[in-house]
């Protein structure tokens, strides 16, 4: 699987756009994937969702989920991609000229939840927006479902793969994979349902930091920390915060502010790419891939905790 997911790179371009490398290959169910597989495929699926119907079916294609479906409704998008074993949907993020997305991204006024708590109200309209077709879409799914996004689709994310658990329909995703994702309500909110939720960060992406704490938002899921070299790696609190300053410092030299530069999914999928080819070499030498627990840390448990 794992030599099939990396042996082979593709491409998708349309005219004047930048390429769509493509490395992950589906040779069968999505759960025989490691951890670190399922977190490229999914940050490629991110990443294709944000172009249009055509190029995203040319990529998803080469992967292997050749069924595609597209929603949107007012600027708020989703797609939903399947073969003969998986059902995956891919929220769309920011597109920084749409101006519905930039008045997601800046509504932080917080709402009552259609569960518990409160949510981001932008976030919240977005998904509103989407969720009756992606709830038709869903009613008669009886294939594993999968949930992932980039920026403000990994907060679209969240939010969907919290409403399965409420909604008539029989599926419930098994993993939820987000990039570069926001915080999405208050404690009472995000613990209200659990999911399996893996949430990277890339070094000072700064919107992995919005909307800020002392306005009551918690990040949920378990945090995948990239350090400023690309390297996935847990640190302590003191740990991470040095090292987003020699970052921020390095991209300075670079005349780049790095909080910004470090929010392109591409930065993500570039480090999710040497860490599957790491394992691929650790794996031809004898060793066993390793689980989501050796890279997956709760160094934000204390967000999380319930209000008192």
């Amino acid at each position: 699987m794992l030599e099939k997911a990396i042996q082979a790179v593709d491409t998708v371009q349309d005219p004047g756009e930048r390429k769509l490398v493509i490395h992950s290959r589906l040779t069968g169910p999505i759960r025989d994937l490691t951890f670190l597989e399922k977190s490229l495929l999914f940050a490629e699926l991110a990443m294709i969702s944000y172009n249009d119907e055509d190029e995203a079916r040319r990529a998803v294609e080469i992967i292997g989920l050749p069924e595609i479906s597209f929603y949107d409704r007012d600027g708020s998008q989703a797609y939903r991609f399947r073969n003969e074993h998986d059902c995956v949907i891919a929220c769309r993020g920011t597109e920084p000229n749409d101006w519905n997305d930039v008045r997601a991204d800046a509504n932080a006024s917080a709402v009552l939840a259609e569960t518990a708590g409160k949510v981001h109200r932008g976030f919240k309209q977005e998904v509103d927006d989407l969720w009756p077709m992606l709830e038709t879409a869903l009613i008669s799914n009886d294939q594993p479902l999968w949930f992932c996004g980039h920026s403000l689709g990994g907060a679209m994310a969240t939010i969907c793969a919290g409403r399965c658990f409420l909604s008539h329909i029989d599926s419930n995703p098994d993993q939820l994979f987000t990039y570069g994702s926001p915080r999405v309500g208050n404690s009472r909110y995000i613990n209200f349902v659990k999911l399996d939720h893996y949430r990277f960060v890339n070094n000072n992406d700064i919107v992995t930091r919005v909307p800020p704490i002392l306005l009551g938002y918690r990040h949920c899921g378990r945090e995948v920390y990239l350090n400023r070299n690309g390297k996935i790696r847990k640190l302590s609190h003191l740990g991470r915060r040095r090292d987003r300053w020699r970052g921020f410092l390095r991209g300075l030299t670079h005349w780049k502010v790095d909080h910004f530069a470090d929010h392109s999914i591409h930065q993500y999928i570039n480090a999710i790419v040497k860490a599957v080819e790491e394992e691929k070499t650790q794996i031809e030498g004898g060793n066993l891939a390793k689980s989501a627990d050796a890279f997956a840390d709760d160094v934000h448990a204390r967000e999380n905790a319930p209000n008192t």
